[in-house]
């Protein structure tokens, strides 16, 4: 391996594993994973299905976005070595697909028309996670050798890290920010009791009641007519004022054995 591929290695290598950047864009790394595996692994093209998390797979980026090419990877969303491959989370391939239209008789010939004679699919995985394949397309009908096959396949467990680490920043910013808003509409509903507490003679627990049956009375959120009634928004006056019985839901009366201080 020559000192240029070697520093292009660590180059793409680099770039798989920085996914935590301000500005990542998933389609954008996808799409550099599929040109990167055709420039290194000495292929003629390659391909990404993902799972789309109801139980299928989707094209998610292409080493072109020539018409043909697109074709054949859509078409190996339905059978193929790519699907072959996250279903058994194993490598998969044919060495010419020419011979191969018993085995994928809808993606084998599909390919064969686009130009394509031979066809690796190494799985994107993390421990038990298959997540989608990549898939490595040669015009010649040969196989593609081992030692591609098992760079394809580094480059591909690089990729499933960096979207898994990627997923997993994302999921603690959305309970970060879920908490967060928890947190600020408590204070809110602090206010707005506080609020009713002055304006009716009210212990907190009671103001609590009186927001909680004004919300559900006239369907809306209970964090909503908390901050309308901190902010003045609305009359403290409607909310002072119980609702009609039937209006409320079942279970809202003050009369329920409900001890805790809201």
């Amino acid at each position: 391996m020559s000192t240029g591929r070697d520093q292009r290695l660590a180059e793409v290598f680099l770039s798989l594993a920085d996914t935590l950047v301000a500005d990542f864009d998933v389609l954008d790394f996808l799409s550099m994973l599929a040109e990167r595996s055709v420039e290194l692994l000495r292929v003629d093209a390659a391909g990404v299905i993902l799972s789309d998390q109801r139980g299928g797979w989707r094209p998610a980026a292409g080493s072109s976005e020539h018409a043909y090419l697109v074709e054949v990877f859509a078409a190996q969303t339905r059978e193929g070595p790519c699907l072959d491959c996250v279903h058994t989370g194993a490598v998969v391939s044919s060495g010419d697909l020419a011979t191969a239209t018993d085995r994928w008789p809808l993606f084998a010939p599909a390919a064969v028309q686009a130009g394509f004679r031979a066809a690796t699919a190494v799985p994107m995985r993390l421990r038990n996670e298959v997540i989608g394949a990549l898939t490595l397309l040669r015009a010649q009908p040969a196989a593609i050798d081992d030692a591609s096959v098992a760079l394809g396949q580094t480059l591909a467990d690089m990729a499933t890290i960096g979207i898994l680490q990627q997923r997993s920043v994302r999921r603690e910013e959305i309970i970060y920010e879920q908490l967060q808003s928890a947190l600020h509409h408590r204070t809110v509903l602090e206010q707005a009791k506080g609020v009713l507490v002055e304006a009716g003679g009210l212990d907190v627990h009671q103001a609590y009641t009186r927001l909680r049956d004004h919300a559900r009375a006239h369907r809306l959120r209970l964090s909503d007519v908390a901050r309308d009634v901190a902010t003045g928004a609305l009359d403290t006056a409607a909310v002072l004022t119980r609702p009609a019985a039937a209006d409320v839901a079942p279970g809202s009366a003050d009369t329920l054995a409900d001890t805790s201080d809201h």
